[in-house]
């Protein structure tokens, strides 16, 4: 059971990494902005198709770590 348990953490993970991903996404965005703002437009359409395929890499995770917790018997 314990290494049920050691899947799931490891399979949690993903969502810190989608986290971290997201975080930097959006401070080059703002830096990106600031620094040509008539580009503000282009750069928000990348950075939120950049941040939606990061979250679905954490909704990966978290599904694969809930389908090792309930599956494994």
């Amino acid at each position: 059971m314990s290494l049920v348990a050691i899947g799931a953490g490891v399979a949690a993970l993903a969502g810190i990494g989608a986290g971290i991903g997201i975080g930097k996404a959006t401070s080059s965005a703002v830096d990106a902005i600031a620094r040509q703002p008539e580009a503000a437009g282009k750069i928000r359409s990348n950075l939120v198709l950049g941040c939606a395929l990061a979250e679905a890499t954490a909704v990966y995770g978290f599904v694969i770590g809930v389908l090792i917790i309930f599956m494994v018997k």
